[in-house]
């Protein structure tokens, strides 16, 4: 029996109740509903509805209950419409007709809400675990690499040379990012919908400040409207995850573009790498290719859910049964990726000598630009100047550093030691002020990062 079907005299179309059934997925929500149903008793009790005989026994069913989710010795039965059908209809076997007392004041539409909750302000922490271990690797093999030289790129093109230790500390504050808003995340999730009811609240004396402390969260829903029908938490937490993946999409794309033999800058090991059932030589950065493609999902899931609110009436909807799979499904996205990044990254070879000589001296143009200024000609002149150097070169098929003292003067720039200006090394050793590429700098930045991870 169902939990509301006394007013029909039809049996529901079973393809119509297994389109209606969310059994299949909100079983994740578990131990949540039956924290919550434990609390919802403690209240009940506390507003004089159960006898303390009652709701003693009622709770210690429910902990039965919560032991058979733990070790997958509880049976679901067809009839189940969902989690929380589930769990009453369990109870019902283990204790007969009190644990019809279970439902008092309360709606699967406030019920509902206030697992899902629970189960992402459970999640947020396991989730930032597996950023922050990414974030650990990516520290450690900057502090490998504090005066590994790589080119920098610019629209992929050369631009000016940057440490590796710094160029892979830029991927650690975007997941620094990601973190901070998970974390912020927390104080619109840990507002509680229990009491509110199906719309118009409890019409029972419950105390929800204190059912709210009970159960982790901050504060009861002020408006039971409202409480019963807001998914803001699953889009904002969806949001965080397609921005975390499109940071580590950012990050894959690159490894991809550097493990080519064109590149050759990284290699990854074997136990990260896969083959071609075709073509014998191949190594294929699978996992970092499907991490690129998976951002794509996870936007997708997000867009999805926000399409799925935007058109609601107000309060609940059974449209809102879409909430659950796409947060569900993009938690298991992100941890199972992340940790697979982290390991491939942490056994990745660095071929440093392929990286410093893809350094070409045009790449300290900018240097040159720089020293003229030292030598009072205005930026703009000294640029103009640098790009009539650059062309001139060109034009002869030489290198900068490979242009004669005449070839300076007929260009106009003279008394400058042009081969220590377009050194990698000096170039980088200059920028050394905060956040930039500079060993010095760099060992600064590492410091501040060690504070986050």
């Amino acid at each position: 029996m169902t939990l509301w079907g006394n007013r029909f005299t039809q049996p529901m179309d079973p393809l119509a109740w297994k389109m209606n059934s969310s059994l299949a997925f909100d079983r994740r929500l578990a131990l949540q509903d039956v924290a919550g149903s434990i609390a919802w008793l403690s209240a009940l009790l506390k507003a004089g509805v159960l006898t303390s005989d009652e709701a003693a026994q009622m709770i210690s069913a429910l902990q039965n209950i919560a032991s058979e989710f733990e070790t997958d010795g509880f049976v679901y039965l067809e009839t189940d419409e969902d989690i929380h059908s589930a769990v009453e209809r369990r109870l019902g076997e283990l204790i007969g007709p009190l644990a019809g007392k279970l439902h008092t004041g309360r709606s699967r539409n406030d019920q509902v809400a206030t697992d899902f909750r629970l189960w992402m302000m459970q999640t947020l922490p396991v989730l930032d675990k597996v950023i922050q271990d990414l974030q650990k690797c990516l520290v450690d093999l900057a502090e490998k690499n504090i005066h590994t030289i790589m080119p920098g790129y610019t629209h992929l093109q050369r631009a000016q040379p940057v440490t590796l230790a710094h160029w892979l500390l830029s991927f650690f504050w975007m997941l620094q990012r990601d973190r901070s808003i998970l974390k912020d995340l927390h104080k619109r999730l840990a507002i509680m919908p229990l009491g509110s009811g199906a719309i118009a609240g409890t019409a029972f004396p419950i105390d929800r400040t204190a059912l709210a402390e009970d159960l982790g969260f901050d504060s009861p829903a002020w408006n039971s409207i409202d409480a019963v029908s807001d998914r803001d938490f699953a889009a904002e937490y969806l949001f965080c995850c397609a921005l975390t993946g499109v940071h580590i999409s950012k990050l894959a794309e690159n490894v991809v573009l550097f493990t080519t033999k064109e590149f050759g800058f990284f290699r990854l090991s074997d136990e990260y790498s896969t083959g071609s059932s075709l073509m014998p030589q191949k190594r294929n950065p699978d996992p970092f290719e499907l991490a690129r493609g998976k951002s794509g999902t996870l936007i997708g899931l997000l867009t999805g859910l926000m399409a799925t609110l935007k058109g609601l009436p107000s309060t609940y909807d059974k449209d809102l049964q879409e909430d659950k799979m796409p947060v569900f499904q993009a938690t298991d996205i992100l941890l199972s990726v992340l940790p697979v990044l982290t390991g491939a990254m942490s056994k990745m070879f660095i071929d440093k000598v392929r990286m410093l000589a893809s350094i070409d001296p045009g790449m300290m143009a900018t240097d040159l630009a720089d020293e003229l200024v030292r030598n009072g000609i205005p930026f703009r002149e000294a640029h103009a100047l640098v790009g009539k150097a650059v062309k001139y070169a060109e034009g002869k098929s030489l290198a900068l550093n490979e242009l004669s003292s005449k070839d300076w003067d007929a260009i106009g720039i003279s008394g400058i030691e042009i081969k220590e200006i377009l050194d990698s090394g000096r170039s980088i050793e200059r920028r050394n002020a905060i956040g930039g590429t500079a060993p010095q700098a760099v060992i600064e930045q590492i410091k501040k990062a060690r504070k986050f991870c």
